[in-house]
């Protein structure tokens, strides 16, 4: 009876051995980049809205077709969390350079009563061309928010007539296609943003 090769043995696991390693290795590589945001697909529904823009037209969410499109709820009384969110959203859009095109941020308030047309156009101007306000009906607000689980409450004028909205800070972010894809939370910098949005562009 011939006697085993032992040295050959050995050394066809090491080579076997050292092809699994160099096969995930590969694969590691191969791997899409992680998002660095909250991955949402196929957890909220698709971009569906019917509102009024600050330029006074109604639009629906096939005119965003084709650009990336972040969705965030707010007013513009709002006196420290709007500004400070669409400031950071503004800072990794313009970061982008000139891909910064291709993406659009749609203010939606929660505010209309006091959010006219023309305040919108001038509070949503003031981040960049690349912000929309949109404005809507009591029944299309709440209906839209309650799409995407947003919620909000209007607190008693004083006597001057103000109050003080609370509401969602989440921002939604769609894909070309109007996919739900990932969220943004205030913990988020703007780096991750700016790096996910890349990515949703194929710039990155």
């Amino acid at each position: 009876m011939t006697r085993p090769n032992f040295d050959a043995l050995r050394l066809r696991r090491w080579a076997l051995l050292g092809s699994l390693v160099l096969l995930v290795f590969v694969g590691a590589c191969s791997k899409p980049k992680r998002w660095m945001l909250d991955d949402i697909t196929g957890l909220m529904p698709a971009l569906k809205f019917n509102l009024t823009n600050d330029s006074g037209r109604v639009v629906d969410a096939s005119a965003y077709r084709g650009k990336v499109v972040l969705l965030y709820f707010g007013y513009t009384h709002c006196p420290d969390v709007c500004p400070a969110t669409l400031a950071k959203l503004g800072e990794a859009i313009h970061g982008l350079g000139a891909d910064a095109a291709e993406v659009r941020v749609l203010f939606v308030t929660v505010d209309p009563a006091r959010d006219t047309t023309a305040v919108l156009h001038r509070y949503v101007r003031a981040f960049g061309p690349e912000f929309v306000g949109l404005r809507g009906g009591d029944d299309a607000l709440e209906k839209l928010a309650k799409r995407y689980r947003v919620v909000y409450t209007r607190g008693k004028p004083n006597v001057r007539g103000n109050y003080a909205v609370s509401h969602s800070s989440a921002v939604f972010i769609f894909d070309r296609h109007g996919r739900a894809r990932l969220i943004a939370t205030d913990s988020d910098s703007v780096g991750a943003i700016s790096h996910d949005l890349r990515l949703l562009l194929g710039v990155g």
